[in-house]
């Protein structure tokens, strides 16, 4: 396996902690029952509880990403999160979606930049 240049490994470490703290301050007020969050998904209308697994995948993902060897797993469940919350904000919300597209390109690339974190399980596993 081709080994990463440092400068590579330098900056998927700044996006990753980057996007842990962006993660971490938008799951903590869901998951404190923040009023504008409480509001915001009562206007989605779904129920509270999708409000918790909101958090509770934005928290548990920023960690992931902070986490040697695990970066691409919460990229890529932020990833997922972050195409719903586009689609919530297009379909739903009827407002720009400007901050989950900006976050979901962040994730996007700090998947591309650990995606041999993934063939290095695969290999440990075989």
């Amino acid at each position: 396996m081709k080994e990463r240049s440092r400068a590579v490994t330098i900056i998927a470490w700044i996006l990753q902690i980057l996007a842990a703290a962006a993660f971490l301050s938008a799951g903590i007020p869901k998951l404190l029952g923040n009023p504008m969050m409480v509001d915001m998904f009562n206007t989605i209308g779904v129920g509270q509880w999708f409000r918790y697994v909101t958090g509770g995948i934005e928290v548990g993902s920023a960690f992931l990403l902070l986490l040697p060897g695990r970066a691409v797993f919460g990229a890529i469940l932020l990833m997922c999160t972050m195409a719903g919350a586009i689609l919530t904000h297009l379909l739903v919300l009827h407002t720009p979606p400007t901050g989950p597209v900006g976050l979901l390109i962040l994730v996007a690339v700090i998947a591309w930049l650990r995606w041999d974190q993934i063939r290095v399980l695969g290999q440990a596993n075989a």
